[in-house]
C-alpha cells in the first residue's frame, strides 16, 4: 500500500523505486564503514573519514526523502541493509592506516559503479532523481580521489 500518488507511471516507478532503495542501502552501508574504519584506524597517513560519514548519512537522507516523495517505501533497517551491501565488510580489530584507505577507496568504488548503473536507468522514467544520483556521485567520486591521492 501506498499513501503516495505517484506522478511516475508504474513502470517508470519500479525502476526508480529500485534505484533510490540500491542508493539508500549503499549509503547507509557506507556510513557505517567509513565510521568503523575511523574509530579502528592506527598509524600516521590517515586523513579523517568523517566527511565521508557526512556526505553519505545527508545523501541517505536526502535519498530516502524522494524515494517517499514519488511514492517508494524507504528500507534503511539493518537487516535490509546488511542482506543487499555490494561494500566487502571491514575486518575485525585494530586497521593499519593504508589498509583503512584501501578499503574506503574500494567501498567508495563499488557505490560509484551501482550509482552510474543507477544514473543510466533513471535517465528517461525520472530525471529528477537522476538529476540528484549525478549530485551525489559527484561527491563521492571528490572522497575517492582525495584518499587516493593521499595514498599515492
Amino acid at each position: 500500500m501506498s499513501v503516495v500518488k505517484s506522478t511516475l507511471s508504474e513502470g517508470d516507478l519500479k525502476v526508480v523505486g529500485t534505484a533510490l532503495q540500491g542508493a539508500l542501502v549503499d549509503l547507509v552501508d557506507l556510513s557505517l564503514v567509513a565510521k568503523q574504519v575511523h574509530w579502528n584506524v592506527v598509524g600516521p597517513r590517515f586523513r579523517s573519514v568523517d566527511d565521508v560519514v557526512a556526505t553519505a548519512r545527508q545523501h541517505s537522507d536526502t535519498v530516502a526523502e524522494r524515494a517517499s516523495a514519488v511514492g517508494v517505501n524507504p528500507d534503511g533497517r539493518a537487516g535490509t541493509v546488511a542482506k543487499e551491501t555490494a561494500i566487502a565488510s571491514v575486518p575485525e580489530g585494530w586497521i593499519k592506516d593504508t589498509d583503512a584507505v584501501k578499503i574506503l577507496v574500494d567501498g567508495l568504488g563499488v557505490v560509484i559503479g551501482r550509482m552510474r548503473e543507477r544514473i543510466e536507468a533513471t535517465d528517461e522514467p525520472d530525471p529528477v532523481t537522476q538529476d540528484l544520483l549525478i549530485a551525489l556521485t559527484a561527491e563521492l567520486e571528490k572522497h575517492a580521489w582525495m584518499f587516493q591521492a593521499e595514498s599515492a
